[in-house]
This record gives structure tokens, C-alpha cells and sequence, in this order.
């Protein structure tokens, strides 16, 4: 079933990047797009964990590590692969997980994250990127990350496409002009965001909940997610807005436009559901 969404994923961003590219450039543009749409969905398919991880300049934890080993201890009860553990020099307190299934994953906590947390705190939001390894949700997360980069990037061509060049098309293509490209300059990015907060906000409860069984007691999760709630919105973070899906909290919580699309349902109603569980 995770295979399915994932296609489908590939599919309409793939479709998202070739109208961009038709826009830019007509026939000519549309084909240059598909290759990249084609390169773009091999390599996030295999290698998009390492690009977000260096992305971020992550640092793999060693063994001694209280992360490791509070990682290692839920893997254990969850009955998961041990996944490998970076740290991200980061004071905002975050974290994500990533890879293409349970045997190649990764999961990522920031600096502030630890410094911030208690043991059981930390265990709660290791808990819950854990549930997405077990959700397999990490796969969907980490390509719609790479894919609405890149759908990013081709918007930003569009703009200057539209400034420089006035939208040059095939003599039989339609003629949408510099106001065609401003738009998709526009809507090409909201598109992107809209389809990652379509797959990511359903998710984040189904791995609230793994993160308070496995890790115990669903008050070490609530409990960090105030933290997490609170110091998101006072400490910045240099994050990429593409990869805003992949994180507990969004690492844009401080901007307004960020928390209009943020791709995270509310953190008070994932508190809430936490406290009904028990």
C-alpha cells in the first residue's frame, strides 16, 4: 500500500515538474523536465535520506551516546532494526527520521532536542520517529521532501524566466506569457506544499501514538511536545521549507505564512489526543 502512494506520489510531482518545465521552455522545456523529474525520482528513491541528512550537516552518533542507547532500548521493544543515530548542531529542539524502509533508516535529533529534554522526554519523540520507520511513512516523507525542492527550484527558473525572458514557448504551444509564468512562480510551491500536508498530517497521530506506547507512557510525549511547541516558535532555525513534513515540530513554527501551510496538524490537538489515551 506504501508502495502505491509512493508511485502516486512520483506521478504528481512528476506531472507538477513538467508543467513548470512547459512553461519555461514549451515542448523543449517539458521534455528537459521529464529527464529531471526521472533523475529526481531515482535518486530520491535511494539516496534521498543521505541528501536531507547531509543537507543538515548531520553528525552519526556513536554507541556511548544516551541518544543510542535510549534508541536502541525502544527499537528493541518495538521489535524494529536498530536504525542509524545523528545528532543536527541545531539549538532549536527538533527532530526527524528518514531512509526508504526499516532496514535503512536514520534518525536524526538536534542539539537543543537533548539539551532540552529529559530521558523520558527524549524517549517520546524517539518514540514517535520510530513510529514512522514502523509506519513506513519515511520513504513518502523524505521523496516529497526532495521532489518539492526541486519543484522549488524549477519555480524559481520560472520567475526569472518571466523577468528576462517573458515566458518563450513552441510556436505551437499556448502562450501563457511573463503572467503565466509569475503564477506558476506562485501556485507551482503552494501545489508542493498542499500535496505534503495532504500525506503528512494524518500521519503525525498515528505516530503520536507508537511514540507513547513504545515509549512508555503518552505523558513523555505530551510532555515534549510542549517543550517542543514553545522553544520551535522563540529559537530559529536554518531549515529548508521543503523538508518541513519530515520533522515532529515544524522548524518554520516562528514564521506566520509557515504556520497558515504548515504541514503538521495543531501540536495542542496532538497534546489532546495524547492525554485521551490514558
Amino acid at each position: 500500500m506504501e508502495g502505491i502512494k509512493t508511485f502516486i506520489l512520483m506521478l504528481v510531482m512528476t506531472l507538477l515538474l513538467m508543467f513548470i518545465g512547459g512553461a519555461v521552455g514549451g515542448k523543449t522545456g517539458m521534455t528537459i523536465a521529464l529527464v529531471i523529474a526521472g533523475v529526481m525520482n531515482f535518486v530520491s528513491y535511494w539516496f534521498s535520506d543521505k541528501i536531507v541528512l547531509s543537507m543538515y550537516r548531520a553528525q552519526e552518533l556513536p554507541q556511548n551516546h544516551k541518544v543510542y542507547w535510549i534508541t536502541k532500548k525502544l527499537t528493541e521493544s518495538a521489535g524494529l532494526p536498530m536504525p542509524k543515530v545523528y545528532m543536527i548542531n541545531e539549538s532549536q529542539p527538533n527532530a526527524f527520521a528518514t531512509g526508504r524502509n526499516p532496514k535503512h533508516a536514520a534518525v536524526a535529533v538536534t542539539r537543543g532536542l537533548v539539551e532540552l529534554m529529559d530521558d523520558n522526554e527524549l524517549a517520546g519523540v524517539i518514540g514517535h520517529e520510530l513510529g514512522h520507520v514502523s509506519h513506513r511513512d519515511i520513504l513518502i516523507q523524505t521523496v516529497a521532501a526532495t521532489l518539492a525542492g526541486a519543484i522549488a527550484y524549477l519555480a524559481n527558473m520560472a520567475k526569472w524566466a518571466a523577468i528576462f525572458g517573458g515566458g518563450r514557448r513552441d510556436e505551437d504551444d499556448n502562450h501563457g506569457g511573463i503572467f503565466g509564468l509569475l503564477a506558476i512562480t506562485i501556485f507551482a510551491p503552494l501545489a508542493a506544499m498542499l500535496i505534503q500536508m495532504a500525506i503528512s498530517r494524518s500521519r503525525e497521530y498515528k505516530a503520536d501514538n507508537f511514540g507513547a506506547k513504545v515509549s512508555g507512557h503518552p505523558r513523555y510525549l505530551a510532555s515534549a511536545l510542549r517543550k517542543l511547541e514553545t522553544y520551535s516558535t522563540r529559537i530559529p532555525m536554518d531549515a529548508v521549507p521543503a523538508t518541513e513534513n519530515m520533522f515532529i515540530v515544524s522548524p518554520l513554527a516562528g514564521s506566520k505564512m509557515a504556520s497558515l501551510f504548515s504541514t503538521h496538524p495543531s501540536t495542542a490537538e496532538r497534546i489532546k489526543k495524547l492525554e485521551e489515551i490514558y
